[in-house]
C-alpha cells in the first residue's frame, strides 16, 4: 500500500468508526420504538380493539411531520417515506402480521404497490384475479388489498371499477407507480419465439412499440404480467411484457428495457380493506353516484361540489349495463367525508342522486 493509500485509509477510518457508532445508536432507538409499539399494541387489546392494527391517517401523520423536520436537510425527502414506510411496518408486523392480497403470482406491479405501500413485514396472498383479491378481503381470508384503478396511458381499470361497484370492501389509500415494462425471454435468443405474452394493460400500454418492432408475434393476453413472465420462463417460443422484478424473480433475460409507448406512464393502485380512516389533515374522497336520466341531472348533482368549494380531482363515467344508456360517475374529491364541507356537499349529492356509494376517506399520497 502506497503513501497515498495509508493517508486516505487514515482519514477514512474515523469517518467509518463514526458511522458504525450512529448504526447502533439508530438500531437501539429502533428496539426502543419496537417495544412501544407492542405496549400499543397491548393497549389496544385490552380495550377490545382487535381488528385496528392499520392506521393509515396516523402513518401518514408520522411521515408527513418527518418530511416537514427534514425539509432542506441531506437526506432526502422521498426517502423518509420509503425508510419510516419499513420501519412502521416491521412495528406493525410485531403486534399482528398483516395479510395483504394483490394481483399475482409474485413479481406483479400490484406486489410492488402493495410493499410500497404497506411496507415488507406482510404476509403476502398473490390472487389469480381483481376478483379473487377483493373476494379474499371481504371474506377475511386477507386484511386488505392492492388494486390498479387507473393507469396514465390508458385510463380506468374497468374491472376494478365494476367490483369497486359491488363490494363492500372500503378504498383506504393510494399509491402510484412509475410502470417501466421490458421485453423479457428465457435466452434472449429470439429466433423461435412466436407469441408475444402480457397483461391487456400492458399490451395495450406498448402497443405502438410492439406494433414498430414485432408486429409478427400473437399478442396473448395473461392474467397478470408477472404470470407472463413465469409462463415466458417455461417456454421458448414465448416473450413476456413484464417489470424488472419479474425478470430477476423468474430468470428471464432483459431483451429490451423501457417498451412502454409513454415514458412517463404510471398507475394508481387503491388499498382495500374494512377501514375507517379518520382525518389526517390532508386527504381525498372517492365516491360512485348515479343520476336520474333527466336533462340537467349531471350538472345538478355535482353543483354541491362548486356551492361548497369542494374541489374534484377525478370525474370518470362507466355505463350501467341496463341498456338504458345510463352511467355510473366515480368522483375522488379533495378533503375527508368528516370535513364540514365535504360532508354538507355529500349529503345534498345523496338526496338527489338515483345510486350513491361512499367507498372511503384516505390520506392523499
Amino acid at each position: 500500500m502506497d503513501n497515498k493509500q495509508k493517508q486516505l485509509q487514515a482519514e477514512l477510518l474515523p469517518l467509518r468508526q463514526r458511522i458504525d457508532e450512529i448504526d447502533e445508536q439508530l438500531l437501539a432507538l429502533l428496539n426502543e420504538r419496537a417495544q412501544v409499539a407492542v405496549t400499543v399494541g397491548e393497549v389496544k387489546h385490552s380495550f377490545g380493539e382487535r381488528d385496528t392494527i392499520l392506521k393509515p391517517e396516523r402513518e401518514a401523520q408520522i411521515i408527513r411531520r418527518l418530511q416537514a423536520l427534514n425539509a432542506r436537510k441531506i437526506f432526502p425527502e422521498s426517502s423518509v417515506q420509503a425508510v419510516w414506510s419499513e420501519i412502521i411496518s416491521a412495528c406493525r408486523g410485531l403486534e399482528r402480521g398483516l395479510v395483504v392480497a394483490y394481483l399475482g403470482p409474485e413479481g406483479s406491479f400490484s406486489e410492488q404497490a402493495a410493499l410500497s405501500y404497506y411496507g415488507h413485514a406482510i404476509q403476502k396472498m398473490p390472487c389469480e384475479s381483481f376478483d379473487e383479491v377483493f373476494h379474499v378481503v371481504e371474506t377475511g381470508r386477507a386484511n386488505v388489498g392492492m388494486v390498479p384503478i387507473e393507469n396514465s396511458t390508458e385510463g380506468a381499470v374497468n374491472r376494478t371499477q365494476d367490483l369497486l361497484l359491488s363490494s363492500t370492501v372500503k378504498v383506504h389509500g393510494e399509491r402510484t407507480l412509475p410502470i417501466s415494462h421490458c421485453l423479457l425471454h428465457k435466452t434472449g435468443d429470439l429466433s423461435q419465439v412466436t407469441r408475444l405474452l402480457g397483461h391487456p394493460q400492458a399490451l395495450a400500454q406498448c402497443h405502438h412499440w410492439i406494433t414498430r418492432n414485432y408486429p409478427h408475434l400473437e399478442r396473448v393476453p395473461a392474467a397478470s404480467n408477472s404470470e407472463a413472465a413465469r409462463l415466458a420462463s417455461e417456454d421458448p417460443t414465448c416473450v413476456a411484457i413484464a417489470g424488472m422484478q419479474a425478470a430477476m424473480l423468474y430468470g428471464l433475460t432483459v431483451v429490451v428495457e423501457g417498451i412502454q409507448d409513454d415514458a412517463n406512464n404510471k398507475t394508481r393502485f387503491l388499498a382495500i380493506g374494512k377501514i375507517d380512516v379518520l382525518p389526517s389533515g390532508n386527504d381525498q374522497t372517492s365516491l360512485i353516484f348515479a343520476v336520474p336520466n333527466r336533462a340537467g341531472a349531471v350538472y345538478d348533482m355535482i353543483s354541491p361540489f362548486a356551492k361548497h368549494q369542494v374541489s374534484m380531482r377525478r370525474f370518470e363515467s362507466r355505463p350501467a349495463r341496463t341498456g338504458q344508456w345510463e352511467y355510473y360517475f366515480y368522483v375522488d374529491i379533495l378533503g375527508h367525508y368528516l370535513d364540514e364541507p365535504v360532508a354538507k356537499a355529500l349529503e345534498e349529492l345523496k338526496e338527489q342522486s338515483s345510486f350513491f356509494k361512499l367507498l372511503g376517506s384516505y390520506p392523499m399520497q
